[in-house]
């Protein structure tokens, strides 16, 4: 093996260069796939052992919009007539993995806005993920309708209003809740005649008017924009104002129409709607497509990634193997003119 290095001039400038190139080449891919690696999930509590010990807690969640959020019959109907689209299961479902489509629950469980809860609780606390922005990354309407008030101002939030478990309001009555903060700046309003006629605070403050079309997600104004409108007049006095008509669903006015809380008419809309499509414009692609999109954007990344890495590998080859071959291409001028001198 020594003769062979001493027999023979290897070509040292090239291997240093080939290695170094290779070295950076090596770490791009090493970095492409870490992106790729998936995190092994962590052992989670189920929602049916959280009940165990939270009964009342469990109690409060077992009847409400989140925990039908996906067996809801006008979720249901609205989310078949739209060819069951998967970025709907992001809200309506727990922990959804838009790449398989799969989620660990039907409904908004505990998971959804705690976390994931480990078997170290008890007795460590489990975190809560529920502030006001993170309550809008679902309920997008009524955090836009939020902002535009005082509430948001004043760092008034969701939970100052609604219990997060049930979603319904902290106050049996929630004209009483209104009352707990406004009172004093009320005054003689509590002697108004609507007041007399059982016409509270959300009544006027908080009516959702349907829109004349509605739309295909069936979302609607949600009522937490709080503000009055001419419309909002004209819910109850259409007689009055000349309209000649009443809102569809508010003929005995805003009180009773309260009461039914959402609207019961869009599913049938939508069912008569059913026929109409697109004709001659652009097409919304479906979420399969855009899922082959999202796809096919971060394998170009890691295309585009793997050839920066080449690129730079050659570059710093390239540059390296210059380097060592002028030091050695000096380091021999150098003996020659020794040997040269002691000939001499």
């Amino acid at each position: 093996m020594y003769q062979f290095f001493t027999s023979k001039r290897l070509n040292w400038p090239l291997i240093t260069g080939v290695l170094a190139g290779a070295l950076v080449f090596v770490f791009t891919v090493q970095l492409v796939l870490a992106q790729d690696d998936e995190q092994p999930d962590a052992p989670v509590m189920p929602t049916k052992d959280c009940q165990e010990c939270h009964l009342d807690v469990a109690n409060h969640w077992e009847d409400s919009a989140h925990a039908h959020a996906f067996d809801d019959e006008v979720f249901q109907a609205q989310w078949l007539r739209l060819g069951e689209p998967s970025e709907c299961l992001a809200c309506h479902t727990t922990n959804f993995q838009p790449a398989t489509g799969e989620f660990t629950e039907e409904g908004v469980a505990c998971e959804a806005c705690h976390g994931e809860t480990t078997n170290e609780h008890p007795p460590a606390p489990v975190p809560i993920l529920a502030d006001t922005e993170y309550c809008g990354s679902c309920h997008t309407t009524t955090l836009g309708e939020w902002h535009q008030t005082g509430h948001a101002s004043e760092d008034i939030g969701c939970m100052d209003c609604h219990d997060p478990h049930s979603q319904q309001p902290l106050f049996a009555e929630p004209d009483d809740m209104c009352i707990n903060c406004h009172e004093d700046s009320m005054e003689a309003y509590l002697e108004d005649l609507h007041i007399q006629e059982g016409i509270g605070c959300v009544d006027c403050h908080a009516l959702v008017i349907p829109p004349e079309e509605m739309p295909e997600d069936g979302i609607v104004p949600t009522g937490h924009a709080f503000t009055i409108t001419p419309a909002t007049c004209v819910a109850c006095h259409t007689d009055a104002l000349h309209a000649g008509f009443s809102l569809p669903g508010y003929e005995h006015g805003a009180a009773v129409a309260n009461v039914d809380g959402e609207s019961e008419g869009f599913v049938a809309n939508a069912d008569e709607d059913s026929s109409e499509e697109a004709s001659g414009e652009a097409v919304e692609l479906t979420p399969e497509q855009k899922l082959q999109t999202l796809e096919a954007a971060l394998a170009n990344r890691n295309v585009t990634l793997l050839f920066q890495g080449g690129v730079l590998g050659l570059v710093l080859g390239g540059s390296t193997a210059w380097f060592v071959a002028n030091n050695v291409r000096q380091r021999r001028e150098y003996e020659d003119e020794e040997d040269d001198e002691q000939a001499g």
